[in-house]
């Protein structure tokens, strides 16, 4: 083995090693070296999973150049070339900021895709939901926390089209104190925040049952909404009702009753000013005793 070369190596081994790889190297190296590494580059099983989560989690805090069209544009290049690269073998993508055109694109060409996370993407519709549903029905996992776009259809034709779906986060921004994504989040996407909780909520019980994680957090769903999806999803071992400012303690309490499997309840624990609610509707001061009856607050 003295003196051998690197390029020597078999494809096998080759695409053994870039398996350890990061993403940002496997892009920027191999390709660059010979041919032989050119070609074990391309290999589809290196394109399974496509995860951009960690680039977008780091230590900087939220870029408003993410919310432009020309970073929404990249983003879509990047999963276009990913899906197209691994052949039908893509199993799993986080990214955020895709538009429909990428996401359709993936759904045509991505049979095993089980994981889609696509939060803050501002651009994506129930029209390439629609293609995913149909052209990805092995899904198990999905993320479509801030996509303001996406409504119930979305939900209604992935539950009845992907029967394995055991995860679905549907997050909103914290409506209650968006001044925390000033001059990040355009303020007409801020203002489009869906208003129908409850019809989610009534297509999630009906579709969804065999949902085991769910995330709803600063949704607007009422007592009405939750019952329903805790009289249908009765296999639900978490669920987080995080920033849900419509929902008591009591209801949360009695919903969650029949969900025997729960193990993760995540309340409503935050302080909420004192404006955001009509006196009429929940009459003085003291109803936050009731209403959210925990130690800590965060303000």
């Amino acid at each position: 083995m003295e003196g051998r070369e690197w390029s020597d190596l078999t494809p096998v081994c080759l695409t053994n090693v870039f398996t350890r790889l990061s993403l940002e190297d496997l892009w920027k190296g191999p390709t660059f070296v010979c041919k032989s590494w050119l070609e074990a580059s391309r290999d589809p099983s290196l394109f399974a999973s496509f995860d951009l989560d960690p680039y977008f989690d780091g230590p900087r805090p939220e870029d408003p150049l993410w919310w432009t069209p020309a970073f929404e544009r990249r983003i879509d290049a990047m999963l276009r070339s990913v899906a197209l690269r691994s052949a039908g073998s893509l199993r799993e993508v986080r990214v955020r900021h895709c538009s429909d055109l990428s996401l359709a694109f993936v759904a045509e060409r991505s049979p095993n895709l089980r994981i889609l996370s696509i939060r803050s993407s501002q651009n994506v519709t129930d029209a390439s939901m629609a293609k995913i549903a149909s052209g990805c029905p092995v899904l198990t996992e999905l993320d479509i926390s801030y996509c303001y776009e996406i409504s119930y259809r979305s939900l209604e034709l992935i539950g009845d089209h992907c029967a394995k779906l055991m995860v679905l986060k549907r997050n909103f921004m914290n409506w209650l104190d968006p001044s925390q994504y000033a001059g990040v989040v355009p303020n007409e996407y801020l203002n489009a925040s869906p208003q129908d909780a409850d019809r989610e909520a009534a297509v999630i019980a009906k579709c969804m049952p065999n949902l085991k994680h769910l995330k709803l957090r600063f949704s607007k769903l009422t007592v009405s909404g939750l019952n329903l999806i805790a009289e249908s999803c009765r296999d639900l071992e978490h669920l987080d009702l995080f920033g849900c400012a419509n929902l008591t303690s009591r209801a949360i309490e009695q919903a969650s009753s029949n969900l025997k499997n729960l193990k993760v309840l995540v309340r409503p624990n935050f302080y909420i000013p004192r404006s955001v609610f009509h006196t009429e509707r929940y009459g003085h001061w003291r109803l936050y005793d009731e209403r959210f009856q925990t130690n800590v607050f965060q303000i």
